[in-house]
């Protein structure tokens, strides 16, 4: 799933191309991928783009007269821009086509057409039109943006309700943004164990989460940002070779050499580096464990 990284490069290439323009048309190719009634397609077609925004994990196109266009790409939900013909552009190699048959919606431009598209065959990605603040706030899971709060509001929200600290960083009702890959790697900069409950954190403990999450989100974004070179982002993934644990299960830690661990639950899978974040300990795999009952590691060694 897009998280808070990838959606801010998305909304700077979206600021290039889009804002200030106006959206001629909007093609539905799923039936499914509208979730509301009112307003109507037809009341943000030949309207400009007035700016862009993220609300958690949607990106927001405003309109005149109050409109808005929020996307959620859920987790296989891309953006892909193809510009349209340049005859000045004569012989440069024209991007790949946007296959049709993962598309959802088109959002043609003057300049070019937006393509909303999804891989796989569950189609979660949603599209919503709403009228008013109160109707696009009605989206938001209430969670505290983790660029903008200060240590005081990241440490209440953490500690409102007990639970994992993986759990906690994904969940939208506690953080803005962030999903199942940028937790993990917040969890190996910080040092901290996936499964620590935040009810049990030091003073230290929150301090360090904090620090990490601007540490690493800021990061990312400047590292997506270079590899986006101020074109449109193409190779939007949860899976990059240079991400310290996420993905990475059985290749060797970057900072210690021990090879990523992994816990599976359910379609989920949280990555961690045992010398690093749990003092050697394994971390029961709810398959795997229920497998080996008695003979499941507990350490390392």
């Amino acid at each position: 799933m897009p998280e808070l990284p990838d959606l801010v490069v998305y909304l700077d290439a979206l600021q290039v191309h889009v804002a200030g323009r106006i959206l001629e048309d909007l093609e539905l190719l799923s039936p499914f991928v509208l979730r509301t009634v009112e307003p109507a397609v037809a009341a943000v077609r030949g309207r400009p783009v007035v700016g862009v925004r993220r609300l958690g994990k949607r990106i927001v196109l405003e309109f005149p007269d109050d409109l808005f266009l929020a996307i959620h790409l859920m987790i296989a939900g891309r953006l892909r821009w193809r510009a349209h013909a340049d005859p000045a552009g004569a012989g440069r190699k024209a991007p790949p086509k946007v296959p049709a048959k993962l598309t959802l919606a088109r959002f043609r431009f003057p300049n070019g057409t937006l393509h909303l598209t999804e891989a796989g065959t569950k189609k979660r990605a949603a599209i919503h039109i709403l009228r008013g603040e109160p109707g696009l706030r009605a989206l938001d899971r209430g969670g505290v943006e983790p660029l903008e709060a200060s240590f005081a509001e990241f440490r209440d929200a953490l500690t409102r309700e007990n639970h994992s600290v993986k759990r906690a960083l994904s969940s939208p009702n506690v953080i803005s943004g962030i999903g199942n890959a940028y937790s993990d790697e917040i969890l190996h900069a910080a040092k901290l164990s996936p499964v620590k409950l935040t009810s049990s954190m030091t003073e230290d403990e929150h301090r360090r989460l904090f620090e990490a999450v601007q540490a690493t989100l800021r990061l990312w974004i400047e590292r997506l940002r270079a590899d986006a070179a101020e074109g449109f982002p193409e190779k939007v993934t949860a899976f990059r070779e240079d991400m310290a644990v996420h993905g990475r299960f059985g290749k060797p830690c970057p900072v210690c050499g021990t090879r990523v661990q992994r816990i599976v639950h359910a379609d989920n899978e949280c990555n961690y580096c045992p010398t690093c974040q749990t003092e050697g300990r394994l971390l029961a795999d709810r398959a795997l464990s229920r497998l080996l009952r008695k003979d499941w590691p507990k350490r390392l060694d």
